[in-house]
């Protein structure tokens, strides 16, 4: 198989017989009929050896040295696609494993030259994921194009010549995610049906992703990617430039959202059938219940929970998919979603060890009926139990942040390091027992504050072994905690003096300190179980999305230039009102009783009377505003008139 081998290495873009190859002519017409003819006499006389030489000699041909530009060129190629076909769907029986691979790999490689137009290719797609389930050939042939799709959408740019080819439309992603859909489900449910050993053996492949699955991923971060990385020309300010780039985001944009939605359409199939077979295995009495329930978590890691949803949801939070429109649009499923994993993590969590372990046992009931547990009379007092209740949600700083120097410190040597927790309101230091130096100048300060001129807190130096100064500064270096008050501390440590030829290392090792915002370290090596995790990051999105919801459309450029003019006090203190045909216009006369700040929406508004009907009189044709009394004095005293004077009457 040297041919075979050959197109191995063919493969490869960063080899030199790539480029090779690619710079050879095209074979000739008369020489790809020959292939074909020794095709259909191998295949006649059944000689499985020569068939999958020549099916590798297709592979060859079509990737490197043929072009079908004349007529005669494009009937040899109906010709060696009508063989591939017959090939493909041979009964199993009449054709090897081996043989069904390499004719899937021979099409897979002449995908453009079989077929060249892309509505022969989407069609070509559309059998093999409508029919790949009831065909192996077909099944095989679908996965080995998705997979080599997978790979080279991976290595091209949104907005490319390529990428319109690579990046399937709608209809065929709608099928795809069916399919995904589809074996997530199944795969859940195998948690209930299957036997003791083949759970084993489910536990043993997972979380391999299938290939439909694969080019889902694949589709997903090549957007999702392109939305953090696209950058407008910097160095091109012209006006077709910039609406380039505006179109090509909002083009992008909304290629996202459609397939946001249909990820979190099928996620919300998947979670439902996840809670049913959860439920199903709680209340089963199968011998291995808590290793299904254990192993169960483990097998949704590789359904599309695990290898789509976690990255979808971390991209959403970008700021440049924080968007009214995405929130809108997005917000209604993500609610069903929170609600699905965190009632599946509750059902997880209740039949989990540690949970099980609050709960008493029969035979101890009545001795703990009265004597409840501290944990359990505080989760009675204060909310009900959750998917969140009993668990340590692992923070940045739990494992603390380590400030060291070198081992051993050199001479002249210094030391400077900042460490700043946001929201911290003190912080706790513990220092090695190591920690040394050769004199007592030899000294560590540290600062309460983000450089050498904040507040300073302590010093240390110097060792007790017996070298240098044989002395440490005050108390000597700090076995028990430091606490330094707010969320920045800094550390300085110069190396002032020589080292003495008899001074070991151990007597000038410098110093290590761990910084923590507890003042006890959390064991942050577990993590939170996958569900939970799950169940948090979608209620975070959520509150996200509800948050863009709440604050409605951005401020506009109008908006902002007519700010002085908003905040006029004399636009604040006119009285408006809404019209009926919804323009809002100044009111004719001052009304006593103010107007309503919301119309409700399921009845109809009507204005007060003494609105809509002015008083009689000439000087109320015109909308009138009513000034405060400051007002009128100055313009009055600037104008010159008086106020009038109404003299009572005399009878």
């Amino acid at each position: 198989m040297c041919i075979h081998q050959l197109n191995l290495l063919a493969a490869s873009n960063n080899l030199p017989i790539s480029n090779f190859l690619g710079k050879q002519h095209p074979i000739e017409a008369h020489h790809l009929s020959s292939i074909c003819d020794i095709m259909e006499k191998a295949m006649v006389n059944g000689d499985t050896c020569i068939i999958r030489c020549i099916l590798v000699v297709f592979q060859v041909v079509f990737k490197f040295f043929f072009s079908p530009q004349t007529e005669r060129n494009r009937d040899i190629v109906r010709r060696s696609g009508l063989l591939l076909w017959q090939l493909l769907m041979a009964p199993r029986d009449q054709i090897c494993s081996e043989i069904q691979k390499e004719v899937c790999l021979a099409i897979s490689s002449g995908l453009n030259i079989l077929y060249p137009g892309e509505a022969e290719i989407n069609n070509l797609l559309k059998l093999v994921l409508t029919e790949g389930e009831r065909n192996s050939g077909l099944s095989q042939l679908r996965d080995v194009i998705l997979t080599n799709l997978a790979e080279q959408l991976q290595n091209n740019r949104f907005g490319s010549e390529d990428d319109d080819h690579y990046r399937l439309n709608d209809e065929l992603l709608h099928y795809i995610l069916k399919i995904v859909v589809r074996e997530s489900c199944v795969l859940i449910t195998k948690c209930q049906t299957v036997s003791k050993d083949d759970f084993q053996r489910l536990l043993s492949t997972v979380p391999a992703a299938s290939s439909c699955l694969r080019y889902l991923m694949a589709v997903q971060n090549h957007l999702l990617s392109n939305t953090v990385l696209i950058k407008p020309d910097d160095n091109d300010d012209s006006d077709s430039s910039l609406q380039g780039e505006t179109l090509k985001v909002q083009e992008l944009k909304t290629s996202i959202l459609s397939l946001a939605t249909q990820i979190l359409t099928g996620c919300d199939e998947v979670l439902e059938m996840l809670q049913q077979v959860t439920t199903a295995l709680i209340n089963s009495d199968i011998s291995d219940r808590e290793q299904r329930l254990k192993g169960l978590e483990q097998i949704t890691k590789a359904t599309m929970l695990g290898h789509l949803l976690p990255v979808l949801l971390t991209s959403l939070m970008h700021p440049n998919l924080q968007t009214l429109t995405m929130a809108d649009a997005l917000m209604p499923q993500l609610v069903q979603l929170v609600l699905y994993t965190s009632q599946t993590a509750l059902l997880l969590k209740t039949q989990s060890p540690v949970f099980s372990e609050l709960n008493s046992s029969p035979s101890c009931a009545p001795e703990q009926k009265g004597k409840q547990l501290p944990d359990e009379r505080m989760l009675e007092e204060k909310e009900e139990p959750g998917f969140l209740t009993g668990l340590k949600i692992p923070a940045p700083w739990a494992a603390g942040k380590t400030v060291e120097t070198v081992h051993p410190v050199r001479d002249n040597y210094k030391f400077k390091e900042t460490v700043h927790i946001p929201g911290a309101r003190c912080l706790y230091l513990r220092f090695d027992n190591r920690c040394s130096s050769q004199y007592d100048y030899d000294k560590l300060v540290i600062y309460a504050g983000p450089s050498t001129n904040s507040r300073k807190v302590a010093e240390y130096g110097g060792n007790t072994l017996g070298y240098g100064s044989r002395s440490v500064l005050g108390t000597g270096w700090p076995k028990d905690l430091v606490k330094v008050e707010g969320d920045t501390v800094t550390f300085s440590f110069e190396m002032r003096s020589g080292r003495e030829h008899n001074t070991p290392d151990k007597a000038m090792w410098g110093f290590a300190c761990t910084v923590r915002a507890q003042e006890s370290s959390e064991d942050v090596s577990g993590g939170l179980p996958f569900l939970v995790d799950l169940a948090l990051g979608l209620s975070v999105l959520a509150c996200s999305m509800l948050r863009i919801l709440y604050n409605g459309p951005e401020i506009t450029k109008d908006e902002e230039t007519c700010q002085e003019l908003l905040r006029s006090k004399l636009l604040q203190r006119c009285q408006w009102q809404v019209e009926a045909n919804g323009v809002i216009s100044p009111a004719l006369t001052p009304s006593p009783s103010p107007l309503p700040l919301t119309i409700e929406e399921d009845r109809e508004f009507t204005y007060p009377s003494d609105v809509l009907v002015p008083p009689v009189g000439h000087y109320f044709d015109l909308p009138r505003i009513r000034l405060p009394p400051g007002i009128m004095i100055k313009l009055r005293e600037i104008s010159g008139r008086a106020r009038p004077q109404f003299r009572p009457s005399i009878k």
